[in-house]
């Protein structure tokens, strides 16, 4: 009976301590389901190789995906139905990358994924009449490896050392020219980049990449990086008149950008930069670079004759990050702005549709427009572009969320033009989890050019709005 009475007891208090303990982690756990607040970071996803941490494996995965409005330029024709308004939907960009860090010395860069895959556009070969869109090519982006010859942290104190160097070698991004040049594409302040800031995308390059060795660093609050590459091919024939994309003697290309930081410096341990901080930093940098390469062009100034003409860019810009106001509205301000001299040789002009739907309809008959059709315009050519953004973070009305509207101006004075060309964008950015969970809506506004005179005639605009995941 009475080991009957103590086992009795025994069951009872350890039922009641139980239940105690399961009323604390109720508690525990009413307190933590108060859902998570606004955050500039999410971290990394990171796979330690030793205790220190210090050898490891990052990895990265960002989405973007686009669902838009256009209002098509004159005469065209979308899966060869005549349309004045297209809607559709499509992968901006998904991305992959890996990055090893093997030693305080030695790593490895490797990114990969797709661009630019819509319902009509963008999908591989081999998928017959019915697959312009399906089945896009997976591509490397980023394919490298690089020694620290002074590394970022000294290896014996562990602590940041004042000075870094580093030198690397493959495919990369390492660029010249501007800031924007080196844009991360998962830290807009805009929906989108205005392009132009890669002089030559998808011509000379791959991606905005190339091919080559590669040098950065730091000295005290000088940032530098300095490239010389190998341009990928290209072998266009110019008609008579005309000037195309032509490097076949095949030149190096040499880059330059370097930066001064005024106050806080900026992580450079990829080769990009942000366009936002959302006031999580205080930047202001003044920066200058350029990209020189021979022989890049060829023009047929009259039949038979043929003349190649070097590629000169220079760039110089200046970016403003801060938090303003009482710090309890966390409210904060981003400001961008850069100037291009562009020389691709005597009135070269190239146009751009992102993700364009477009082709010429057969059938109209009244005006079109010199960039062609869909939601083409001109994007660059041999004379000067000034490019403005700039962002504001609306006062704390949330701890889970933050809203910045944004707007840029870019004035395009190209030699090939008889005026000048005013593009705008305005739109807003709805941060979930800091940037790496955003929405983004923007209207762009561009202006199209006759055949004959080479001026202004209408304009066209275009709805985006944009879905980020980044990790």
């Amino acid at each position: 009976m009475r080991n009957y009475f103590l086992l009795t007891t025994f069951i009872l208090s350890g039922a009641l301590s139980a239940q105690d303990s399961i009323e604390k982690k109720i508690k525990v756990e009413e307190k933590t389901n108060e859902g998570p607040k606004f955050k500039n970071s999410l971290g990394e996803i990171k796979l330690n190789l030793d205790e220190s941490g210090s050898k490891n494996i990052k990895f990265g995965l960002s989405s973007q995906v686009w669902l838009r409005s256009i209002e098509n330029n004159p005469g065209t024709s979308v899966n060869d139905v005549p349309q004045k308004n297209t809607y559709d939907a499509g992968l901006r960009r998904m991305r992959f990358s890996v990055s090893a860090q093997l030693s305080n010395y030695y790593s490895i860069v490797v990114q990969f994924g797709i661009n630019n895959q819509s319902f009509i556009s963008g999908g591989g070969t081999g998928t017959g009449a019915n697959g312009q869109g399906k089945k896009p090519q997976i591509f490397f982006m980023d394919a490298y490896n690089e020694l620290a010859i002074i590394p970022r942290k000294n290896e014996i104190t562990k602590k940041d050392n004042k000075n870094h160097l580093y030198i690397g070698a493959g495919l990369h991004g390492w660029s010249g020219v501007s800031r924007m040049t080196n844009a991360s594409t998962t830290k807009l302040l805009t929906a989108d980049l205005p392009v132009f800031n890669f002089p030559n995308i998808e011509v000379s390059d791959q991606f905005s990449r190339q091919f080559g060795v590669f040098v950065h660093g730091e000295v005290n609050k000088f940032n530098y990086r300095v490239a010389v590459n190998k341009p990928f091919a290209t072998n266009n024939k110019p008609d008579v008149g005309k000037i195309v994309d032509n490097n076949k003697s095949g030149k190096l290309s040499y880059a330059a950008y370097g930066m001064y930081q005024f106050f806080e410096k900026e992580n450079t341990t990829t080769s990009f930069f942000a366009g936002t901080y959302l006031g999580s930093k205080k930047v202001f940098n003044i920066g200058a670079g350029f990209y020189s390469t021979n022989e890049a062009t060829l023009a047929q100034p009259e039949k038979d004759v043929y003349k190649s003409y070097n590629e000169f860019i220079f760039g110089a810009d200046a970016f403003l990050d801060m938090p303003i106001g009482p710090k309890n509205k966390e409210m904060a301000i981003s400001f961008y702005s850069v100037f291009y001299r562009y020389n691709f040789g005597p009135n070269y002009l190239r146009t751009t549709g992102i993700m364009n739907p477009g082709t010429a309809d057969a059938s109209y008959t009244g005006q079109t427009a010199l960039e062609g059709f869909g939601n083409s315009k001109f994007l660059l050519g041999t004379g000067k572009i000034w490019y403005t953004q700039a962002g504001f973070v609306l006062p704390k009305f949330s701890d889970k969320i933050k809203i910045q509207p944004f707007a840029s101006y870019s004035l395009k004075d190209f030699e090939a033009l008889n005026q000048v060309g005013n593009y705008y964008d305005i739109g807003a950015n709805l941060f979930i989890l800091s940037q790496n969970a955003k929405i983004a809506y923007q209207y762009s506004s561009r202006p199209l050019y006759t055949k004959d005179t080479k001026e202004v005639f209408t304009r066209r605009g275009e709805h985006l709005l944009t879905l980020q995941i980044a990790l």
